[in-house]
């Protein structure tokens, strides 16, 4: 088992997909904490998608305690800019309550539930105290404003404990070095796309007609924009459970290579060559 991890780190390694230096200080326990779950707060992107999980690390691999998906978010009301600053919060909002709910935290622990900008760190209850997670960033620059950020801000008005700085958050002004709490909130309620919209409105109209289509098809202006975050915010701590796909399995299943057969249909094959072969020659006879 070791030296097949070993070899996977070896060629994860080579290929780019891991920063190890930084992942083994995320996961290292001390030994005094007897097998307590380390968890970190994982946000990946794609082209179409976000991926915010809380994962702990174990011998035998990553377990995955909980996940959330930016293309869960038409569920509540958000069908377009599934990957924008926005978006991300909205994921890490609903990670951060789905965990919760989960380890049965969501009521003791109910975040910052007005989205202000302002940063936000849970304060301990008297019972237990708040979940804890590392921030695992992989292999993103962290760079000020990086969407990354946005999934980290979700998640902390979302009650979860997050060690953290506010440097890192969209709106934090390096000469004055403070947070600009008015610009950050435009970036969380899609304050900057609702700004480019009216541009390109004015501007270029046949840019904003293509650029924007399937917010035009949804009659989204970039008016309402700020009241759809809010709409969706509310849906997301009102049930953040995960819900299973309606999609149907198929019933049968294509084949793309051949069927293998058995032991007795391969004989039968043989046996139906052979007599298809000894009957050609025996009609070859007739005709001499």
């Amino acid at each position: 088992m070791l030296n097949t991890m070993f070899i996977m780190v070896i060629l994860l390694s080579a290929e780019g997909k891991t920063d190890y230096r930084a992942r083994i200080r995320l996961i290292n326990q001390d030994k005094n904490k007897y097998n307590t779950p380390k968890y970190r707060f994982v946000v990946r992107f794609s082209n179409k998608d976000i991926v915010a999980q809380i994962i702990s690390a174990s011998i035998a691999g990553d377990l995955v305690l909980a996940t959330a998906y930016s293309h869960e978010l038409p569920r509540y009301g958000l069908e377009v800019g599934l990957t924008n600053y926005a978006a991300a919060y909205c994921t890490g909002l609903l990670l951060a309550r789905r965990v919760l709910k989960t380890l049965e935290m969501d009521e003791e622990y109910k975040g910052n539930v007005e989205a202000t900008g302002e940063d936000y760190s849970v304060e301990p209850a008297e019972s237990r105290r708040p979940f804890r997670a590392l921030l695992d960033v992989g292999l993103v620059r962290t760079t000020t404003g990086n969407r990354v950020f946005g999934a980290l801000k979700g998640a902390l008005d979302g009650g979860l404990d997050i060690p953290h700085s506010d440097k890192r958050f969209a709106g934090f002004d390096k000469e004055k070095k403070e947070l600009d709490a008015e610009v950050h909130r435009k970036y969380v309620f899609g304050g900057h796309v609702a700004a480019y919209m009216k541009i390109l409105a004015e501007d270029e109209p046949e840019k904003y007609q293509s650029h924007f289509s399937e917010y035009i098809k949804r009659g989204i202006e970039a008016d309402g924009i700020e009241a759809l975050y809010k709409k969706v915010h509310a849906a997301i701590r009102a049930d953040p459970t995960l819900k299973k796909s309606d999609k149907q399995p198929p019933k049968e299943h294509k084949r793309y290579n051949m069927k293998k057969l058995t032991y007795e249909e391969r004989k039968a094959k043989l046996v139906a060559r052979v007599a298809a072969i000894n009957s050609a020659a025996d009609n070859d006879e007739d005709d001499e």
